[in-house]
């Protein structure tokens, strides 16, 4: 591919910059997240991957040995591999009752470093570059579309953090023409977390946004690069189509 037209296109997409004619704060995905509680002591990120397979061995066995279930022989064999197993992972510096006690502490702080947004942020005009999903109208009628920072996700790919969600009350009347129609969008970001359920490809999903956008501009974006467009099948414009009049149930705020 030719330089030139290389760049127009990542310009397009918000990847080597934002674009000078886009009023707002040019924002990028990852200042969304409170940076204030993304590091964090984590053991379980040191587990090499066998050490990781080994300590949800040693769990699995001990759950086993906790129930009454097995014959004897079986509990037995268990038992001699719960030891050499522990004993592999002591040899590596691993005590598993100490990593079996952090695992609420560590959930506690991801589920923070997940859902938290950036505190800057809110109430600010910003200009974002993403793939829009169409979502089940407003309860005040107004259309809505979730913003992501990647195509497929919440369908062909699972959903991202909720600090990397956005929940779009869109103007004009403007819906995405098909599942992760790339756009930009420009208009006031909030921190308002929100849970709603809707269809998508398969069944409920619940999409979990940290951020709220009352987005004032709306502007589409096109491609031809194969790595960064998103072609829509007839299926995507379909269920689009459903989920803007139909698709959907609204659930929590």
């Amino acid at each position: 591919m030719k330089s030139w037209l290389k760049i127009t296109l990542l310009t397009l997409l918000g990847l080597t910059g934002p674009a000078a004619a886009a009023p707002g704060s040019p924002l990028d995905w990852g200042a969304l997240p409170d940076p204030a509680v993304q590091n964090y002591d984590d053991p379980f990120r040191a587990l090499s991957p066998e050490q990781f397979d080994d300590l949800l061995f040693a769990i699995r066995l001990r759950g086993r040995l906790h129930q009454d279930v097995g014959s004897a022989d079986e509990r037995q064999k268990w038992q001699e591999l719960l030891i050499e197993t522990e004993d592999a992972l002591a040899a590596d510096q691993i005590d598993v009752d100490w990593l079996l006690s952090q695992r609420e502490i560590v959930i506690e702080r991801r589920e923070r470093a997940n859902t938290s947004g950036n505190p800057s942020l809110n109430g600010q005009t910003v200009t974002l570059t993403g793939f829009a999903l169409p979502a089940p109208p407003d309860e005040d009628g107004h259309s809505v579309a979730y913003l992501v920072p990647q195509a497929g996700m919440c369908s062909h790919l699972p959903p991202p953090a909720p600090n990397q969600m956005i929940r779009v009350k869109l103007r004009n009347g403007w819906t995405p023409a098909y599942a992760h129609e790339p756009v930009r969008l420009t208009g006031q970001l909030v921190i308002a977390p929100t849970d709603y359920e809707m269809n998508v490809v398969d069944g409920l999903m619940s999409m979990r946004a940290t951020f709220r956008m009352d987005a004032e501009i709306v502007e589409t974006l096109e491609t031809r690069d194969g790595q960064t467009s998103w072609s829509p099948t007839l299926k995507d414009r379909l269920r689009a189509a459903d989920s803007r009049k139909t698709g959907g149930a609204h659930v929590s705020d």
